[in-house]
């Protein structure tokens, strides 16, 4: 291993930025705003903050101890904890090459319609929007959108912790803020907007709180957190050992609902003012939406300025990923940060050639989503947290949560409990459900 200084962010506002970043992605922009509408509305939105409360905090600062303590890319973190459980450290390597499969070729399509929208080509074609993405999705374009994607996430990556991730965070994650709510204030004027937040923030707790949309709710709350994929321990090993890691998971936890729900502000009451019915999925975003704002006064503008955010929250993400392979082939292999960076770029560029080609006739794009949302995001944030209380020392945990007895004394043993006796069991409940 390099003996060199370890990198670290800098103040507080750049990790909660950098972590908030890994956690908001495209995800955020339509399906916890669809998830919400069709379970309850406003009422979803409290059963959401109470999974986060006890299965989507606790995990992730489960994570945030391990790689704070260690400082090491994520199989270094368990290695240098526990030989035996090392390969919690391979499996989040390993979602982090699977999600590098088919992330960035759903990131790549919001640049063709970025591009489409800057030039107006995407309202001057003959073809109807549906047409549109059938065509551009049947053609070579999706591919090449892709590596183009890879290719600007290495260019970030490989300057470095401070000068490229928490640089490109403190830029784009204001950037992501302010474009939603440009876009929030646009949408409340358009007629029959009102319709729009009538669907998602209705208050309806007979729906919200059933058996199913609590499981949803939990779900949601610990996928939509990166929690089990290797970025939340690879970030935390570049915090410093003053950063307050409870208060800096309530921020990203508050910040991540916060764009979900300007999202469903942005999204819904469109959809309702142009008269048409919310859809989940790509054609939400790709083609619904592109045409309200064809109805719209400058159409290019307003459609380019929703696809850049689109970018933005797409690359907040891939940063993570990508950072995650990056300090493991960097640190396991002895490489420099250029080196490893060039390494992780073209295993991603590889992945997603496979996963577009359809190689052997196999889906990747389903496999790999499949197993990492319902098998190794689960059972990698479940086994962090049996891991950090029934198998290190008996302080280890609280040390982390109170910087040694400086911060969180209060709270550190709350967080202990639901580690030790709520947070696993709810997960291996949802690990259980989605297989019945």
């Amino acid at each position: 291993m390099s003996e060199q200084p370890r990198a670290s962010f800098g103040g507080k506002l750049s990790v909660i930025l950098v972590a908030a970043g890994s956690a908001i992605g495209l995800g955020a922009l339509w399906r916890f705003p669809y998830v919400a509408g069709e379970n309850g509305g406003a009422a979803f939105l409290l059963v959401f903050l109470l999974s986060v409360l006890v299965v989507g905090i606790p995990a992730m600062l489960a994570e945030f101890a391990v790689g704070r303590h260690t400082k090491k890319n994520a199989v270094g973190a368990f290695r240098a904890l526990s030989k035996r459980w090392s390969w919690l450290g391979y499996s989040g390597i390993l979602g982090a090459l699977l999600i590098s499969g088919y992330y960035y070729l759903i990131a790549g399509w919001s640049l063709e319609y970025l591009l489409n929208s800057v030039t107006g080509g995407i309202f001057d074609s003959t073809l109807s929007f549906k047409e549109q993405f059938s065509e551009f999705q049947g053609s070579w374009k999706p591919l090449a959108w892709g590596v183009a994607f890879i290719l600007i996430t290495h260019f970030i990556v490989s300057r470095g912790v401070e000068k490229g991730i928490e640089k490109a965070s403190k830029v784009m994650m204001p950037m992501l803020f302010v474009i939603l709510v440009i876009m929030a204030v646009r949408v409340a004027f358009m007629p029959g907007a009102s319709e729009g937040y009538k669907f998602f923030l209705s208050c309806d707790f007979e729906k919200a709180f059933s058996a199913d949309t609590i499981m949803m709710a939990m779900g949601q709350a610990f996928f939509s957190l990166s929690v089990g994929m290797g970025c939340m321990v690879t970030y935390a090993s570049y915090f410093k050992k003053s950063n307050n890691i409870i208060s800096t998971s309530f921020n990203v936890s508050i910040l991540t609902l916060l764009v979900s729900v300007l999202a469903g502000l942005v999204i819904f009451p469109a959809v309702y003012s142009a008269g048409l019915e919310p859809t989940e999925g790509p054609s939400l975003v790709f083609v619904t939406l592109p045409e309200i704002f064809k109805g719209m006064p400058l159409a290019s503008l307003w459609s380019a300025i929703f696809f850049l955010l689109v970018v933005l929250a797409s690359l907040t993400s891939t940063i993570s990923f990508h950072e995650v392979l990056t300090a493991y082939f960097g640190e396991e292999f002895k490489l420099s940060r250029k080196n490893a960076a060039i390494v992780t770029t073209v295993v991603s560029i590889v992945l997603s050639a496979v996963t577009f080609t359809q190689l052997f006739g196999i889906d990747f794009f389903t496999v790999f989503d499949y197993i990492t949302a319902n098998m190794l995001m689960p059972l990698g944030g479940m086994f962090t947290c049996i891991f950090v209380v029934w198998f290190m020392k008996k302080n280890f945990m609280k040390d982390e949560l109170t910087n040694k007895g400086v911060c969180n004394r209060y709270l550190a043993p709350v967080v202990i409990f639901m580690l030790r006796y709520v947070t696993p069991l709810i997960i291996l409940y949802i690990f259980i459900k989605n297989f019945l």
